[in-house]
């Protein structure tokens, strides 16, 4: 799936891990994000010419560490997002390693170390990596203790919560990496993309309320976000209300009732495909108790976006905004 992102935490993280195997083993990393996201998206688009790091350099660290980093020959990132940043930065062929949640086709091949931020310190170490990028949220820490213990830099990287969030990582990441330079093009070039979609969202008409729902059939787990699940960002760009945290929802998530979904009211449900898929499609969803009476679920109005994307806050968030209007919008106008 980001990732949920790693704004699921606790135990919630556990079943997510559990969910996102089972979802991404057999049919593979996952189906091709073009539905979800538009234009090729279950590929990243690189920056050209690549750009060449100017190593070693020494940056700060999520983790409240300075990190030094002497080659960048084989990386290992531990999130989809991250994986995400590294190869549209260009430097996609020294990515040796992937977490379950780097579904581009890209990074398809690459062996798998980490599930649902469950790593694997033996299956890391295992390929000599030169530098490791982790999320604040990697874990367990036994395993990324292990990875630095082997002498091995490990930099951490502050979650993505919204938009605003896209060129801070990315130029984390690129300024690890010892190229700045192309760190601050690629900003450049994802905020100007994600600007040119916000111009086009329809400006007349009332604001959708649009609730952010967190769906794993399989594992019986419902959830409903609120303002801190980190959907609020893309839905107030895509020009709605997030229905969670207007409602009064303070919690990242809240297990789905009828009076939560009473109160949100939402008109339009956002969900991760895979989410959708596991409790039987739209049929499925409405009969979720509550689903069925909000103006949403008698409207049969549904946005689904590839799990692997929906909440990076990367370099294809424009086509995951793209997605999202056309789907909340689909006359094109509010």
């Amino acid at each position: 799936m980001r990732r949920l992102p790693t704004r699921l935490a606790g135990a919630l993280l556990a079943v997510l891990a559990l969910a996102t195997a089972t979802a991404c083993d057999g049919a593979s990393a996952a189906a091709p994000a073009a539905s979800a996201t538009g234009r090729n998206a279950d590929r990243v688009e690189p920056l050209s010419p690549a750009p060449t790091p100017d190593l070693p350099v020494t940056v700060d660290s999520a983790d409240g560490g300075r990190v030094t980093v002497g080659k960048a020959d084989r990386i290992v990132p531990l999130s989809g997002s991250l994986s995400e940043i590294v190869f549209t930065l260009g430097l996609g062929d020294r990515v040796v390693a992937r977490d379950i949640t780097a579904t581009f086709q890209q990074a398809a091949k690459l062996p798998v170390v980490t599930r649902g931020h469950d790593v694997s310190a033996e299956g890391v170490l295992s390929l000599r990596p030169d530098l490791v990028i982790a999320e604040t949220s990697s874990g367990p820490r036994e395993a990324m203790e292990q990875i630095r213990a082997a002498g091995v830099p490990v930099l951490v990287v502050d979650p993505a919560r919204g938009l605003d969030d896209v060129g801070t990582r990315i130029r984390a990441v690129a300024d690890a990496l010892g190229v700045p330079a192309a760190g601050q093009r690629l900003t450049e070039r994802s905020e100007r993309r994600i600007s040119a979609v916000r111009e086009e969202v329809p400006g007349t008409g009332e604001k959708p309320r649009v609730a952010f729902l967190y769906l794993r059939g399989s594992a019986s787990v419902y959830l409903i976000g609120g303002s801190g699940s980190g959907a609020t960002s893309l839905i107030e760009a895509a020009g709605g209300i997030d229905a969670g945290a207007e409602s009064g929802l303070t919690k990242d998530f809240t297990a789905i009732t009828s009076e939560a979904l009473v109160r949100a009211a939402p008109d339009a449900i956002l969900v991760m495909s895979k989410g959708l898929a596991s409790v039987g499609g739209i049929d499925g969803l409405v009969k979720i108790p509550g689903v069925a009476q909000t103006p949403a679920g008698m409207d049969r109005r549904v946005v689904s976006v590839e799990d692997g994307v929906l909440l990076n806050y990367g370099p294809r968030t424009d086509q995951v905004l793209e997605s999202v209007v056309r789907q909340l919008y689909p006359g094109g106008a509010a």
